[in-house]
């Protein structure tokens, strides 16, 4: 009998009494995640090891790849979309000489090449793919067609066309080479697939290509050096950031317990003083205390998420 076969053990339950009681537990995890976790589960890792109440991620990141994954803990939820929308890094080694139907090392080989490319080609093409550029995402993603996934509809064997859009791409960078595998590096906005970077410059290149590794460096204002694993989550008691740090790009206004008063019943507050922003969004906080989330108009910071985090 093979371990697939084996009927898997059901754990013990507990006494009800023996269960960790949910707490309120509010920031954000830099989370390193491993090769071979589904951001699902990574969420639920940490949400145990809290024992929170509410958590969400803010960026799916494939099985296949590591790096960075923001987790966000009760009433950072509420800040997710900040980093949703924020710029992202990654790393990533194309394996040419074969096009898969995933674009990863996950799918079947389509395709194949006996052609491999110069480091001169490489970089002299990565200008065409970078700034404002249309992209068709890899046809097994998440995107919805008719309110089916495109990788359900493309695991069931139904034809997949999925239309261009527009994406951001600020860099992209060889940094290795090694004749039949390239590492590059690549920065871009929201919505960018690097599996379809890796696919599109080996068609362009005519040798064709593929991901075989990928590792995600940054995510809005989340970096490497903020990320911690697993296993440091309950050695690092500062592994768990504070949940304005997920606004660390937008200004801050300092308020009073008044004003602090008015944002959270939704009402909004005139701004005063020469340094008042202008225009765009802020986050105001009491006494240190993230309290709300909104857009100046008309000298007036009006409220559109506010906080419980006791201001």
């Amino acid at each position: 009998m093979t371990s697939e076969d084996r009927p898997e053990e059901r754990p013990r339950r507990r006494p009800h009494g023996d269960r960790p009681k949910k707490r309120d537990i509010n920031g954000w995890i830099i989370l390193d995640k491993g090769v071979g976790m589904t951001s699902t589960h990574a969420v639920a890792v940490v949400k145990r090891g809290f024992s929170a109440k509410k958590a969400g991620h803010a960026g799916t990141l494939d099985p296949l790849a590591s790096g960075i994954l923001p987790i966000a803990l009760g009433e950072a939820t509420k800040t997710v979309p900040f980093i949703m929308d924020g710029r992202k890094s990654y790393v990533f080694t194309v394996a040419w000489g074969a096009e898969t139907n995933t674009d990863d090392t996950e799918g079947e080989i389509v395709e194949r090449s006996d052609r491999l490319p110069e480091p001169s080609e490489i970089e002299a093409l990565l200008p065409r793919f970078t700034g404002s550029i249309q992209q068709v995402p890899p046809r097994f993603s998440a995107i919805k067609i008719q309110g089916e996934r495109a990788y359900d509809l493309a695991r069931d064997g139904e034809v997949v066309e999925l239309q261009a859009r527009t994406v951001e791409i600020d860099r992209l960078a060889l940094v290795h080479h090694d004749g039949n595998r390239s590492v590059i590096e690549a920065d871009c906005g929201k919505g960018t697939y690097v599996r379809a970077i890796a696919r599109d410059l080996g068609r362009a290149l005519g040798c064709l290509g593929h991901i075989a590794a990928l590792r995600r460096t940054r995510v809005g204002p989340f970096t490497e050096h903020d990320a911690v694993t697993v296993d440091d989550l309950t050695t690092n008691p500062a592994a768990l950031r504070p949940v304005e740090t997920a606004l660390s790009e937008i200004p801050s206004i300092p308020v009073s317990r008044d004003m602090a008063g008015r944002l959270m019943r939704g009402q909004s507050i005139i701004l005063r003083g020469r340094d008042a922003p202008l225009a765009g969004k802020a986050y105001a906080t009491c006494n240190g205390v993230l309290v709300a989330v909104g857009d100046i108009e008309r000298g007036e910071l009006v409220p559109y998420r506010v906080f419980n985090l006791g201001a």
